[in-house]
């Protein structure tokens, strides 16, 4: 079979060494984990406040806390999955996951809920997608591109799946009720993560296109100066793209209500995000990922700017409110793909774990103020400055990412280079 750019493969593998089983159970895993992790207090964080009598901050101080703890955790863990590989590291996510909802769902005090939230934390970085990424670089290497790029295809409608099957479940069972049940659908992700090899390091692609791949990824990635700039910038779009992901994903829907829009419509149009993340991956994956991960990444956060102005449409004219939904979806779902492949055309393929774990560990970090600090903006300003420091927050993404598409021209020449690059 052929995969797209990446040259063939053998059979029942995808990108040269990774099975294809592989990539399905961890894209499987990828839709569960994120529906009732990362995607779970924008569903249940009005149903929580209500019943305990806590403001919309001190609920979404809980989901900051889980940030906090992926970002003091990221180094470590992009460690351990270089060392060990991933299965270990994300089955143990999965049942972490599980015991942070559960203890979510017993939580009657402030120090049970954010220390449920500090589980989940741990767990949410232990197995969602910079730890699957981390380990399809681990087994295929350069070749790990369209890997990364198809487990995301499933991963991205974890908000359209898990939004409204929350509400579902919180009807009859109550938002404790429903943590349990989503207890056991991360246990169901455990044997997925069992699937992923044991062992496994990029081994040698045969033919004279896998044997151009390794050529070309043994090259010196960036180096010096090249390699510092292009690292913080990668960092900086971390961030801005981690802090709006973080007060979107809690705070969408709320955004929506405060427009002016019913709740269900609401949380319908916001269910968009997850159809329009998954639709513009496929079409990146159908496409045989012909953009450049530079070119893509520019192409992506282009695209954060016109939603946010979309929405600042949307109490005037409703219809609005879709665009911003839809758009910012496929945007972000594309800044996933980035986020994982980028990596792999400027840095060391070998060490990724431990560098994306480094690089990534401020976004984290960052981001956990995001919820908390969106939402003093809408109790004290209300939603359209909240939108407004969105609209700056993507702009500043643009340049960014404008920034390291120039800075990383070096390395795609040397990449496309028939010989190694002179030092």
């Amino acid at each position: 079979m052929t995969t797209g750019a990446t040259g063939s493969a053998p059979e029942g593998a995808t990108g040269g060494t990774i099975p294809r089983r592989t990539v399905l159970c961890l894209g499987l895993s990828q839709l569960m984990a994120w529906g009732v992790s990362y995607y779970l207090i924008g569903g249940f964080a009005p149903l929580i406040a209500a019943d305990l009598g806590w403001s919309r901050a001190v609920v979404q101080g809980g989901f900051s806390t889980a940030l906090l703890v992926m970002g003091l955790a990221s180094s470590r863990v992009g460690a351990w999955i270089d060392r060990y590989g991933g299965r270990p590291v994300m089955v143990a996510g999965s049942c972490l996951v599980a015991l942070g909802c559960l203890g979510l769902a017993a939580a009657h005090g402030l120090a049970a809920y954010y220390g449920a939230w500090a589980v989940l934390g741990l767990g949410m970085r232990c197995c969602l997608y910079d730890a699957a990424f981390a380990t399809l670089a681990r087994l295929g290497g350069p070749a790990a591109g369209r890997p990364i790029s198809q487990i995301t295809l499933l991963g991205g409608l974890a908000s359209t799946v898990f939004w409204p099957v929350g509400e579902a479940l919180a009807a009859p069972l109550g938002w404790r009720g429903a943590l349990v049940a989503y207890a056991g659908i991360a246990l169901l992700t455990v044997p997925l993560h069992l699937a992923i090899p044991a062992t496994g390091r990029p081994a040698p692609a045969a033919g004279p296109a896998g044997a151009a791949r390794m050529r070309a990824s043994a090259r010196p990635a960036l180096r010096g100066r090249e390699l510092r700039v292009a690292a913080a910038l990668y960092a900086l779009l971390a961030v801005l793209i981690n802090v709006l992901n973080a007060a979107m994903s809690a705070h969408m829907i709320g955004l929506l209500i405060g427009l002016g829009l019913g709740g269900t419509l609401a949380v319908w149009i916001a269910t968009l995000r997850g159809i329009g993340q998954s639709l513009a991956r496929l079409c990146e994956v159908a496409s045989g990922s012909r953009l450049h991960p530079l070119d893509l990444n520019l192409a992506a956060t282009a695209a954060l700017p016109a939603c946010f102005l979309l929405a600042l449409l949307t109490a005037a004219f409703p219809p609005a409110a879709i665009g911003f939904a839809f758009l910012y979806g496929a945007g972000n779902g594309l800044l996933t793909i980035t986020r994982g492949t980028l990596p792999l055309v400027l840095f060391d393929p070998q060490a990724y774990g431990a560098v994306v774990g480094r690089l990534l560990a401020p976004s984290f970090l960052l981001s956990a103020a995001a919820p908390l600090a969106f939402a003093l903006v809408i109790e004290r300003y209300g939603e359209r400055a909240a939108l407004g420091l969105a609209l700056a927050l993507a702009s500043a993404a643009f340049g960014a990412a404008l920034y390291l598409r120039r800075c990383g021209r070096e390395r795609r020449r040397a990449a496309a280079e028939p010989g190694p690059r002179q030092s």
